[in-house]
């Protein structure tokens, strides 16, 4: 049996059902402070994040800031990886923004915003990991592999400030809320800090050969020796990654929940960073490596004729990583990198040797975070030291492209090598007008003045 109503008792229940729900609402003092208000009202004090699950949230949250601030900005907002590849001849910029437009012509001034905002990610991801120390070592002592993973960043990314700005950085503080200063260091200064916190990381870890620890153990390893090399020690950098397996990888992750690799983002889906060439509207690109022509398997740049953001540059995109595709921070290839690199510097200078490395390489490539590139031809080694050198700076390049590096190389084949800086950076006709400028280095931006002890860079040397 089926009740039926007319129109108007329709209408008549409707009206009944309004002055009810009236009538409720009434009831209350202000119907908005029931909607809005917090179902578990509370106070976070003090005391509730002095725990050993909160020290753990600290440590995670650090984590995220360190992936923020190396290669995950989002939002079109790029990171320290970034801003330096446009800087060398990585990436070239397919943007109208004034900021990235400079740095890829290498006239960046410290006032420049978007550089400013890089640097000060690197630093306050520094930050967040001495916060993470510091909890962990009071309220989870027990966590010795966190603890290493957090001086590993803290010094990963002082190592970061030392390739890629000038001479005079400093390295403060916030310590109880209170900002902690330090008179400005030389990059030389700033990689011995950062070694320091990976020999701090490496005692944590001590005896410990769990998978965890073992896997924190050699990622420090490889970061220290980097460290190593851009001090000039080339030999101790041998010793310690000597153990460092070929195929490790330590990756950076990312999710459409959290963060994009910001290589997709740039690249793939807003077309602003398009591959670098040593060939472009004005010309020949001098110093430059072919990255977006060569067609090398390690480094997947593909053309399809359409043009960048700006409408303008050639758009060339970088297909070796996908939206939420890992990106190693440090691996075992940068490992072989090193000892060959190595071969070259020693008493004897063993081309040979270095070059049956790279071509171990070759033959059997290990991954580049997800990425599989083909095998290739072996290289012929070069009769002289010189050549052997540029060889391997390119196979360097290749293997390490987009994850960090390549302004620390250029700058110490003017540092070490002895090469002028005209030789060695992006010369001549810049591509949006004018000629490439001769920054070798990021200045340290306009926002270090509030430190009392800061006034502007000691150089701009490499």
């Amino acid at each position: 049996m089926h009740t039926r109503y007319s129109g108007r008792a329709r209408r008549a229940a409707g009206v009944s059902a309004v002055a009810l729900a009236l009538l409720a609402v009434g009831a209350c003092d202000n119907p908005q402070d029931v909607l809005l208000e917090q179902q578990q009202p509370q106070v976070i004090l003090p005391g509730d994040v002095q725990n050993p699950t909160a020290a753990v949230g600290l440590y995670t949250g650090a984590l995220g800031r360190f992936r923020s601030a190396l290669n995950g900005g989002n939002n079109n907002q790029e990171t320290i990886w970034n801003f330096a590849g446009l800087m060398t001849d990585e990436f070239k910029s397919g943007d109208t923004f004034s900021q990235r437009n400079d740095a890829d012509q290498r006239v960046t001034q410290s006032n420049d915003g978007v550089m400013a905002s890089t640097y000060n990610a690197v630093q306050q991801s520094r930050g967040r990991a001495r916060d993470a120390i510091v909890a962990l070592k009071q309220y989870a002592p027990t966590e010795t592999v966190k603890i290493a993973e957090m001086y590993l960043e803290m010094g990963f990314m002082e190592m970061t400030l030392g390739q890629d700005f000038c001479n005079g950085i400093p390295l403060g503080e916030t310590v109880s809320g209170q900002p902690v200063y330090t008179d400005p260091l030389t990059n030389a200064q700033v990689f011995t800090t950062a070694i320091a916190r990976f020999d701090s990381a490496l005692a944590s870890l001590g005896s410990d050969a769990s998978a965890a620890a073992t896997h924190i153990r050699n990622a420090t390893l490889v970061s220290k020796a980097r460290a190593q090399v851009d001090l000039g020690q080339f030999s101790a950098a041998a010793t310690t990654i000597a153990g460092v397996a070929t195929g490790y990888q330590y990756l950076v992750t990312y999710s459409q929940t959290t963060q994009s690799n910001e290589w997709w983002q740039m690249s793939t889906s807003t077309k602003r960073y398009a591959v670098g060439d040593s060939v472009d509207i004005t010309g020949i690109v001098k110093n430059s490596i072919p990255f977006a022509s060569m067609k090398d398997p390690r480094v997947k740049a593909v053309a399809n004729g359409t043009r960048s953001f700006d409408n303008l540059t050639p758009y060339v995109e970088l297909q070796n990583y996908a939206r939420e595709d890992p990106i190693a921070l440090v691996s075992g290839t940068d490992a072989r990198l090193i000892e060959a690199e190595v071969k070259l510097q020693s008493t004897g200078t063993d081309i040979a040797g270095a070059f049956t490395i790279l071509n171990a390489l070759r033959a059997a490539p290990p991954k580049i975070g997800n990425y599989q590139p083909a095998a290739m031809a072996p290289l012929t080694p070069p009769a002289t030291l010189s050549a052997a050198v540029d060889v391997f700076f390119r196979e360097k390049a290749l293997w390490q492209f987009g994850r960090g590096e390549r302004l620390s190389d250029l700058r110490r084949l003017v540092r070490q090598y002895g090469r002028t800086q005209d030789n060695v950076y992006p010369t001549g006709p810049f591509h949006k007008n004018g000629n490439y400028g001769t920054n070798v280095t990021f200045p340290v931006p306009d926002a270090e003045f509030s430190n009392p002890s800061f006034h502007g860079c000691i150089d701009t040397k490499a």
